[in-house]
């Protein structure tokens, strides 16, 4: 069993847990999808009606950083408020990422990139 960080952001999204962990892992070295809990089936109990099959609770690592993710619903999405810093090794590393991760261009500047999840 792989021992966990003590501490570790989770991510909630609507629906996209599992593409958003694929995405993040194929886009940083040394990264892995640790395991993927799926919402009971919604017979079985009615207030996950319309959540079968989606993300209860995901586990993945990004080069060495432990989080967690769920499909919650749109109650919650994400802001600037809460980011995560990149460190790179020189500037063909920066952009490397950036060609990846940058997907709402309007809403960047000064470093800050607004990946597909918002």
């Amino acid at each position: 069993m792989t021992e966990l960080s003590a501490i570790q952001p989770c991510l909630w999204f609507d629906n996209q847990a599992r593409e958003a962990m694929e995405y993040y892992v194929d886009v940083f070295p040394n990264s892995r999808i640790v395991s993927i809990d799926e919402y009971p089936d919604e017979s079985l109990d009615e207030h996950f009606a319309g959540m079968s099959g989606k993300v209860i609770n995901g586990r993945f690592t990004l080069n060495g950083v432990d989080f967690v993710c769920l499909d919650g619903g749109p109650l919650f999405t994400f802001t600037e408020a809460i980011s995560f810093v990149v460190a790179c090794a020189d500037q063909r590393e920066i952009d490397a990422y950036w060609s990846k991760l940058s997907h709402v261009p309007e809403a960047e500047q000064c470093g800050w990139c607004k990946d597909r999840f918002g």
